[in-house]
């Protein structure tokens, strides 16, 4: 007969949840459902407070997020900190802004799952780009205008000697380029552009928390973008739209008028 005192308690699984752009109503029903059910949830500095609103009142909340180079937890930690959870047989929802495996680091966490041999699920979510275009007006693919669309960082320093991003290629490709993480190095990363050959009058666009309350955008070109937006004040979280199809948010941009309409409005009611 087994002692059931000595069986060892069930691992729980972790989920790695895409919590998208901001706006609560992106969120999936898988992802909602989810929160309202974790037992811990390991959560970004980006996941919205009307988001993290949703979770489970019982829920542990582990915060392991950064904001404008502040407090940051190692990624090996929050590894470990997903591990030593399910292993004490909690299900854990791993909330991360847009998606986790869009510049989220989702590939490295699962990859540690499983090494740990602990059960895993991803849970898409509206990453920032197709969001913040969205919101801005800015189709991605037009076929006037783009017919390829490529996702880069621009955190990494464009004038490292081994960039694994050799941006004056990208400045060849004729595709909608989305810049994650670029405001910091905008510059460089827009003087590049134009040494590879992007005429230095191509649209840009600069979206900042978008889907939100506080979303705005500047419209620029190339040549202009880093130091108009820097002027506008504009800064992290923000997306960066280079090409043709960013011109069309002049009369696509649907969201920021409805903005401002709200905000006209309560400025007349008080």
């Amino acid at each position: 007969m087994n002692d059931c005192s000595t069986q060892v308690a069930p691992t729980g699984t972790v989920y790695l949840v895409g919590a998208g752009p901001g706006d609560p109503e992106l969120l999936t029903r898988k992802a909602h459902r989810l929160l309202g059910a974790a037992d811990a949830i390991v959560h970004d500095y980006l996941v919205a407070p009307e988001i993290m609103a949703l979770a489970n009142p019982a829920a542990e909340l582990v915060f392991v997020g950064k904001k404008g180079g502040g407090f940051c937890c190692p990624q090996r930690e929050i590894e470990s900190i997903l591990v030593r959870l399910a292993r004490a047989g909690k299900n854990v929802v791993r909330l991360k802004g847009g998606d986790p495996f869009v510049f989220g680091r989702g590939g490295e966490e699962a990859e540690a799952l499983v090494e740990a041999g602990i059960a895993f699920e991803i849970v898409p979510g509206v990453t920032s780009a197709l969001a913040a275009a969205a919101y801005a007006g800015v189709p991605l693919t037009h076929r006037a205008h783009a017919s390829s669309v490529v996702f880069l960082t621009g955190h990494e320093d464009p004038t490292k000697p081994d960039s694994v991003i050799h941006w004056e290629d990208y400045g060849k490709l004729g595709a909608t380029l989305c810049l994650y993480m670029g405001m910091k190095n905008l510059e460089t990363i827009t003087r590049r552009l134009q040494a590879g050959g992007l005429a230095p009058e191509t649209p840009a666009l600069v979206v900042q928390s978008a889907t939100t309350g506080d979303h705005r955008q500047l419209l620029s070109t190339i040549a202009k973008v880093a130091l108009e937006s820097e002027h506008a004040g504009f800064g992290a979280p923000a997306i960066v739209v280079i090409g043709e199809v960013a011109a069309l948010s002049t009369k696509l941009a649907w969201f920021q008028s409805a903005v401002a309409d709200r905000a006209g409005v309560c400025a007349s009611a008080s």
